[in-house]
């Protein structure tokens, strides 16, 4: 069992100055506590250019986050007995999984909710500033993307996989005959109220207010990577309010029916290599689960693309919650990668323990 105590905000305003300390330009943090009081924090700019103060309803890409999204929407469907966890990726698209070791008549929509397929990742990306400036348009089609999958070998165990994600949506569409995007407006964005969520396609751009998003490159440059069409066809933008409401909704059963809630919640193991990155992780159905040191544990997906980085925790009962958006990825090493995200934790999990 947790223990929580009352939370005053000024540990919240600690933990996102000690972010903008390792080097991350700004950051704007949200709590809120069981009673429903809400907290805010920021440190750091918003523009560096200009020295433009952080502010803290600023929006940005929210990148993987959105893969709770994508599993409420499934997970919906199956309780309207519309899909089934245990349908395969050959009953809804034919032939898209096929070839090089992969059978979509052996993958099911529940290995792919929970990383569990197999299917490996070949997502473009940049690693210098030059080529962020040489890509930062390029559009993919989810097509085309899970094609490069197939081109390496099927994995083993749990494996972190945004192509099994793409197959999601590409299902969920198939289910519906309607787009995403309409279904995510329709079963969360308006029903929540997420005025602050939007769906930028093909735009390079972000509606205000929001920050300027940076990374710090492996050859030391610091780059200003506002500017870029997001290489996930599906991406979302939004803000510190609409995650929290979203992820307290989520867990306190509001979007879900409990058999579905039960279902996203049984969890598995994750492999080594992002166990670093969450440690003793456990994963559901498009939701993390991690331990709270105060005891007990927490929910939530994190996300990171485009140099804004957000993190998310949310505890069982739907009712305390953090979130932080960090508009940096320290990218130069993978020790500086770690600092980043473990300061992260920091925060939400000091938050969510009430520890001021």
């Amino acid at each position: 069992m947790a223990v929580i105590v009352a939370l005053t905000g000024a540990g919240v305003e600690r933990d996102a100055d000690a972010l903008h300390a390792l080097g991350v330009t700004g950051v704007q943090a949200r709590v809120t506590t069981s009673d429903g009081r809400h907290h805010t924090a920021t440190s750091g700019v918003a523009d560096l250019a200009t020295g433009r103060p952080m502010m803290p309803d600023g929006r940005f890409r929210i990148a993987s986050t959105h893969k709770a999204f994508e599993a409420v929407i499934a997970l919906q469907l199956v309780g309207e007995r519309r899909l089934s966890l245990d349908d395969t990726v050959e009953r809804w698209l034919p032939g898209v999984v096929r070839g090089n070791g992969y059978d979509g008549s052996g993958i099911t929509v529940r290995q792919l909710l929970q990383n569990t397929s197999g299917i490996t990742d070949d997502l473009p990306g940049y690693t210098t500033p030059a080529e962020y400036l040489e890509q930062r348009y390029d559009v993919y089609t989810r097509e085309q993307l899970v094609a490069r999958a197939m081109k390496h070998p099927l994995a083993s165990g749990w494996h972190y996989s945004n192509t099994g994600f793409i197959l999601v949506a590409m299902i969920i569409e198939r289910v519906t005959g309607r787009s995403l995007r309409e279904e995510t407006e329709d079963r969360i964005v308006r029903p929540l109220g997420l005025h602050d969520t939007t769906f930028p396609g093909t735009s390079a751009g972000l509606p205000g207010p929001h920050a300027q998003a940076y990374q710090l490159f492996g050859t030391g440059e610091l780059t200003d990577v506002t500017e870029q069409v997001s290489g996930d066809p599906d991406s979302v933008i939004s803000s510190t309010k609409d995650l929290d409401r979203f992820f307290r909704t989520l867990l306190s059963g509001g979007l879900l029916r409990p058999a579905q809630l039960a279902d996203m919640k049984r969890t598995v193991p994750v492999s080594a290599d992002i166990e670093q990155i969450w440690p003793h992780g456990q994963y559901g159905l498009g939701l993390a689960r991690r331990p709270l040191p105060c005891g007990g544990f927490y929910w939530g997906h994190d996300g990171g693309d485009a140099g804004f980085i957000t993190g998310t925790g949310v505890t069982d009962d739907g009712r305390r919650s953090a979130v932080v958006s960090m508009s940096a990825a320290l990218g130069d090493t993978l020790e500086h990668q770690l600092q980043q995200q473990h300061a992260a934790d920091t925060l939400i999990e000091n938050a969510l323990c009430g520890r001021a």
